[in-house]
């Protein structure tokens, strides 16, 4: 038993458009931290607390007319070579409809870098358990829905997620690259720290 509703009272208010609004900024702002994490050379700690932040990965994805390059943090889980995200605004999703329509992209993971090819798994059998593992695997995201994905019955599971898409990220070659392009940020920050502890300690040498 749990002491958590599987769906609280609040999921429907969390379905408002206002609600909704803040939510997207609110995740927003935690990707740009989130990528950050991944250019500073920090991914790997990207699911060190999974039961709180989730898994976590990046996906690397052109956009459809423009070209332009983008990076979307997305709760993940685990199944062989594959990895699995959900759309959890649908079709409207930018990353889902660039990612199928190129039909491969570059998948940051804790370990590296991959290459991979997403595919809509919707409508596929057992999607909807690889989608409430999503939900667990999500941290605290399913919880700021409104949902207990744990405690949660199928019918509520698939109620909740019915505007949802699952995709697979099937691994395919390993990158060379590595997403870490900043990482030459702690080469002036350490030394910035190592004279500021030698000035510190040639002042208490003085002064003794």
């Amino acid at each position: 038993m749990t002491d958590r509703p599987a769906v609280a009272p609040r999921y429907e208010q969390v379905l408002s458009k206002p609600v909704m609004d803040q939510l997207r900024k609110m995740f927003r702002s935690m990707n740009r931290g989130m990528v950050l994490m991944w250019r500073l050379g920090l991914g790997r700690w990207a699911d060190a607390w999974p039961s709180v932040g989730g898994r976590i990965l990046v996906v690397e994805h052109r956009g459809r007319s423009s070209g332009n390059r983008y990076l979307t943090p997305l709760n993940f889980t685990a199944e062989g070579r594959s990895r699995f995200c959900l759309a959890a605004f649908g079709t409207r999703s930018d990353w889902y409809r660039n990612a199928l329509a190129a039909g491969r992209v570059v998948v940051w993971l804790p370990g590296g870098m991959w290459m991979a090819h997403p595919s809509d798994v919707t409508e596929e059998e057992g999607s909807l358990d690889l989608i409430r593992r999503v939900l667990i695997d999500s941290g605290f995201a399913a919880r700021a829905f409104g949902l207990n994905p744990k405690a949660m019955t199928d019918g509520e599971v698939a109620t909740a997620t019915a505007g949802y898409r699952l995709v697979r990220f099937d691994l395919i070659d390993r990158c060379d690259k590595s997403p870490a392009d900043l990482w030459w940020v702690w080469l002036p920050t350490a030394a910035g720290m190592g004279l500021a502890i030698g000035a510190y300690v040639v002042r208490r040498h003085r002064r003794s």
